[in-house]
């Protein structure tokens, strides 16, 4: 049997084999904190579950538009122009089976084999793994470290663009990093896309997933609608990850060569699933709050020891539940030097799991700090605080 060559084109999410090893660690009997992946262990709302289970009663259980039931499709695009200012319609929305297939789908409807695509690095994996695969040319853009956020390095992605750039994959709320982009920034890259004739990815899946302020989507900046796909996912707002519902939202020309795709890749998305989203987003949001409560207390409780340990430095964000310390000089101290090394001591150690910066792209050049993810979605507070005194204590001894 020969294996396709593209299928060496294409990655993975390596924070996946990070569980396999802490579920290893685990079954040898060692308490594992998880903090590598960005799962959750919060209950779906009961409005959501009953929604669904109702929908299944009722016989909503065959195949339905391909493009989703118009029902969801329509409060979707109401809810989705309500918060961002964007007047879309159901004709700009289509349901999808979690919010990752709207990448792939994005690249599918719009780049061309030898297309240059920029895309976060670091950054979600997928990315890269969807532009390599489908014959475009990954072309990274990175961040830099500021007084209070991670800022996008504006200066080098401007210098990266060539007559061969036609996307931008934007993931504002970001994760890794948990970065939000100012205004400022914003408006910079927006002039960037029309003076070389972009379109862009919108990639919102934290734009919920918010603890102060107000998100503000790229695609509402002027012009921009016209030139963004906004990938939205129920996963995180409504604690939904294993559920698998998102959509594509943007204008009607792509939409719809994205409802072809669903055609030909899933038929539809689920049926009575879609049905439960309705209610989630209709119903009583009481849960909803519940679980942004729940995080930001994680939030809060992870960044304050995770800034009490000696050579450790991390920004509190304001969304997402990602949190990206730069870890430079407490490797330094133990006189760890390698990621891999560094956080398998840490896990033997401690039982504390994590990811590192290499899980997030290929380093790039230049770079000189260290950092690792922690996702504080998927453990309780009080294992966060019993996790991360031990891991003070192991960089401090």
């Amino acid at each position: 049997m020969e294996i396709a060559k593209r299928i060496q084109k294409l990655g993975t999410e390596t924070a996946f084999a990070v569980s396999a090893e802490a579920a290893a660690f685990a079954a040898k009997g060692n308490k594992v904190y998880p903090f590598h992946l960005g799962d959750m262990n919060i209950l779906t709302p009961a409005n959501v579950m009953e929604g669904a289970i109702k929908a299944m009663q009722d016989g909503k259980t065959g195949y339905c538009p391909n493009a989703g039931i118009p029902q969801l499709r329509e409060i979707l695009a109401a809810d989705v122009s309500a918060a961002r200012g964007i007047p879309y319609s159901m004709e700009n929305v289509a349901i999808q089976p979690g919010g990752k297939p709207t990448i792939g789908k994005f690249i599918l409807a719009l780049m061309n084999p030898g297309d240059e695509v920029l895309y976060p690095n670091p950054g979600y994996p997928i990315y890269e793994s969807q532009i390599e695969f489908n014959g475009g040319i990954a072309v990274p853009y990175s961040y830099l470290e500021g007084e209070d956020n991670f800022d996008i390095d504006i200066e080098k992605l401007a210098k990266k663009i060539t007559p061969k750039t036609k996307l931008l994959i934007l993931n504002d709320l970001q994760n890794p990093t948990g970065a939000e982009c100012a205004m400022e920034e914003l408006q910079k890259l927006a002039k960037l896309v029309s003076k070389h004739n972009l379109f862009v990815l919108c990639d919102e899946a934290y734009f919920d997933i918010r603890y102060a302020g107000q998100s503000t989507s790229f695609a509402a900046l002027p012009g921009m609608a016209e030139r963004s796909i906004i990938l939205y996912t129920f996963s995180k707002k409504f604690a939904m990850t294993g559920w698998r519902l998102g959509a594509a939202i943007g204008p009607k020309e792509i939409i719809d060569v994205i409802a072809k795709l669903n055609v030909n890749d899933e038929s539809c998305p689920n049926h009575f699933i879609q049905y439960g989203a309705i209610a989630g987003l209709t119903g009583d949001q009481t849960e909803v709050r519940q679980i942004l409560d729940t995080l930001k207390k994680r939030r809060d409780a992870a960044v304050d020891i995770l800034n009490s340990i000696d050579g450790i430095h991390c920004f509190r964000p304001n969304a997402t539940f990602y949190l990206f310390p730069n870890v430079t000089a407490a490797m330094q101290q133990k006189g760890l030097y390698d990621y891999e090394e560094f956080r398998r001591s840490v896990l033997t150690a401690t039982g504390v799991s994590f990811c590192s910066r290499l899980h997030f792209g290929r380093p790039l050049e230049g770079e000189k700090n260290a950092y690792i993810r922690l996702a504080y979605s998927g453990i309780d507070k009080s294992e966060i605080e019993e996790g991360l005194a031990k891991f003070k204590a192991f960089i401090e001894d």
